[in-house]
Formats: C-alpha cells, structure tokens, sequence
C-alpha cells in the first residue's frame, strides 16, 4: 500500500530575501523602480512595478524609502488609489500655473461703435445709434468699456442726462496714437482701403474732441457713474 504523500508549503519572506542584498544591490534595484516612476505617465501600483523588477525585490519597502527621499524636495512621491507617482510638490504648484491672455475678435457692431466714439466723441448712445442706423446693444458698450477702449466722460445736458463716451488712454496705446487727433483722415482712409472710392462728395470725416476737458454741453460724472466706472474698469 503507497504511503500518503505529504505536501510541504514553504513560505517566502520577501523582506527576509530583500535583508540579504547587499546595500549595492538595494540601491540599484531603488534606481529601478526611480526610473519606472518617473517614465510611467500613469501612477503604477506596486504589483506593476514588482513585475518589472527581480524576484523576492522588497517593493513595498522600496517605495517607502523612495517616499522619504523626495519629501522634501520639489517632487514627491504619492500614493494616490493604491497606486504610486511623482509629483509637484504641493507647496511649489504655484510654479506651474501660468495666464493666459485671450484673444478676442471684436465683432462688427462693436468694431463700428469704437469707431464712431473715436471720430464723434463727446457723444451719447442714442447718437451712436442715430449713426449706424441700428440699435446699439449695452452688452456692445460694455464689452469696450471692460476693454478700457472707452470711458465714461460726463452727462449731456438734454433731458434725460444721457451720459457720454469717449476713448481712453489705453485706445491710444493700443492703437499707436498720440492723440485722437492722430485718427487717419478721409484722404487716408481711402488710401487704406476702409472707404468706397465712390464716396459722396459732400462726405467728410469728423474731427474729434481732443482733450480730456468737459464739452460746454456736458456735465460731470456724479458718484454713482464713478463708482459704476470703477467696477467696469475692476472686472
């Protein structure tokens, strides 16, 4: 009769098989799993990276030392979902964020509407819409005021008080000019292309206020208007 046969199970220590590497060893085998961290473009779990490394490697222990090693440096090694990765460190990820200045195309109406408070300035919106022919929409003059391409100048003094636009220093600025005298005139506007050849004859181009001083025709700009020209200029 056979005799049973016994089964033996022999367990593995891997931290005992990791004691008996030699520091060498120990620390070539950290510079593996440095640059698999650092390859990766995902976080690895410690599976993934003990798959890649030589057998019994105590990974677990690996990855702790590796953890003390970046504390305190610019990168830090984190377990995020049971999985591992460099990253910033947390107090310098101010380093990382950058501004980014948006290019906007104005549209036509606004395009039109800057112009008009360019040539016609002092002037109010109904006068704008009088010109273009078409209502004019707040959102139009709000957009040029957040430009800061126009400001508030003052109040006509017509019923009703409607307030005034004109251009504003940062319009000159942006625009290469001096002062609004320096606007191209009918003679240039037409060598540039921007008016039909065609054009009438009794046709001109309007001289622009110069000057920061109130027209004989305004008034000045209660609290209330600074105040909302202050939060527009403030967005």
């Amino acid at each position: 009769m056979a005799s049973p046969t016994s089964v033996v199970t022999i367990a593995v220590d891997n931290d005992a098989v990791a004691g008996d590497r030699t520091p060498e060893e120990r620390h070539q085998t950290m510079r593996m799993v440095e640059a698999l961290l650092f390859a990766s473009s995902e976080p690895l779990a410690a599976d993934d990276i003990a798959g890649r490394l030589p057998e019994g490697t105590d990974v677990n222990g690996l990855l702790r030392d590796l953890q003390d090693t970046y504390a305190d440096r610019g990168v830090n090694l984190v377990q995020v979902a049971g999985k591992w990765s460099l990253r910033t460190a947390a107090d310098l990820a101010f380093l990382l964020s950058r501004e980014a200045v948006e290019q906007k195309r104005l549209s036509r109406a606004a395009m039109e509407t800057l112009a008009i408070i360019a040539y016609h300035q002092p002037v109010t919106r109904a006068e704008i819409e009088e010109i273009r022919g078409v209502a004019t929409s707040k959102g139009t003059l709000d957009l040029l005021l957040e430009a800061s391409w126009i400001r508030l100048r003052g109040r006509r003094r017509t019923p009703g008080r409607p307030v005034t636009y004109g251009t504003s220093d940062a319009f000159l600025s942006h625009f290469g000019m001096d002062t609004v005298a320096d606007l191209p005139g009918l003679d240039e506007l037409k060598g540039a292309g921007l008016l039909d050849s065609r054009v009438p004859s009794d046709f001109s181009v309007p001289e622009p206020h110069v000057g920061e001083q109130l027209t004989d025709d305004e008034d000045p700009l209660d609290s209330a208007d600074d105040l909302f020209d202050e939060a527009v200029e403030g967005a």
